[in-house]
C-alpha cells in the first residue's frame, strides 16, 4: 500500500503540467515555507484561509481551513486554466464510477466517496463520522467487513440491502453497516464533468445511498 501511494504521488507530480495554487507560511525567521502545492484556495479573510487539495491516502478531494496566527500565509495564485487542469488530475486518481439512481438516471462520478449526514437530508454533515472510500457491510450469515472501493466491481442497492460484487467475481450480500448508533444518512458524493474548480465544496454530486440502484466502478 505504501509503495502504491508513493507511485501515485510521483505520477501526480509528473502529470501536473500546470500548477494550481501554492500556499506558503512564513517561519519564525521570516522565510516562506510551502504548506501545500497543487491546491485551490476557495476563501480567505482576516481569520482563516480555506483550500482544497487531493488527499493521496484517502484518494479523494478534501477541504482544509487554516486559522491565521502571528505567522502570515501567502498564496501564489494560479489562473483558471491551471485550476481546471488540477481538477482534471484529481479526477484521474480518485475512484470513478457510474452511479444509477432508482429512477434509472445515471451519472459518471469521479473522486467518489461516502459521507454521513442527519437523516432526511437535514443539516450539515456529521463531522464526528469520518468519510470513507470503503463499504462497511454486515454480511448475510454472520460477520462484518469493510470492502475497499479498489476491490469492488459493482454494487447493487435495494434500500439497506447490498450485493457487492468484487473484481475477483465473488459476491457478498448483506446490509450497509452504519458506523454510528445515532440517526444518520449515508450519501454518495463526488465530482462530475460540471464541477466548478472555484466551488467551496469538494463535490457537486450528492445522492443518498438509499436512492441509488447501482454503483459500477471503472
Amino acid at each position: 500500500m505504501k509503495q502504491a501511494l508513493l507511485l501515485l504521488a510521483a505520477i501526480l507530480s509528473a502529470t501536473a503540467s500546470l500548477s494550481a495554487d501554492t500556499i506558503y507560511q512564513a517561519n519564525p525567521q521570516g522565510k516562506p515555507v510551502v504548506i501545500q502545492r497543487d491546491a485551490i484556495v476557495v476563501s480567505e479573510d482576516s481569520v482563516t484561509l480555506a483550500y482544497k487539495h487531493f488527499d493521496l491516502k484517502d484518494r479523494r478531494v478534501v477541504k482544509v481551513v487554516l486559522s491565521k496566527g502571528s505567522l502570515p500565509y501567502t498564496v501564489d495564485a494560479s489562473n483558471a486554466a491551471a485550476r481546471q487542469q488540477i481538477v482534471s488530475n484529481w479526477k484521474r486518481f480518485g475512484y470513478t464510477a457510474t452511479v444509477v439512481d432508482q429512477a434509472g438516471k445515471s451519472a459518471r462520478v469521479a473522486d467518489l466517496y461516502l459521507d454521513f449526514y442527519p437523516p432526511g437530508g437535514r443539516g450539515s454533515l456529521l463531522e464526528s463520522i469520518p468519510p470513507r472510500t470503503n463499504v462497511p457491510i454486515l454480511i448475510d450469515g454472520g460477520g462484518a467487513d469493510e470492502l475497499d472501493f479498489s476491490k469492488i466491481d459493482h454494487i447493487l442497492v435495494q434500500g439497506a440491502k447490498l450485493a457487492v460484487t468484487l473484481r475477483d467475481g465473488h459476491t457478498i450480500t448483506g446490509q450497509f453497516l452504519m458506523p454510528t448508533d445515532k440517526p444518520a444518512e449515508v450519501r454518495v458524493l463526488g465530482i462530475t464533468d460540471q464541477y466548478d474548480p472555484a466551488s467551496g465544496d469538494v463535490f457537486d454530486f450528492s445522492q443518498p445511498l438509499g436512492r441509488v440502484k447501482e454503483i459500477r466502478f471503472e
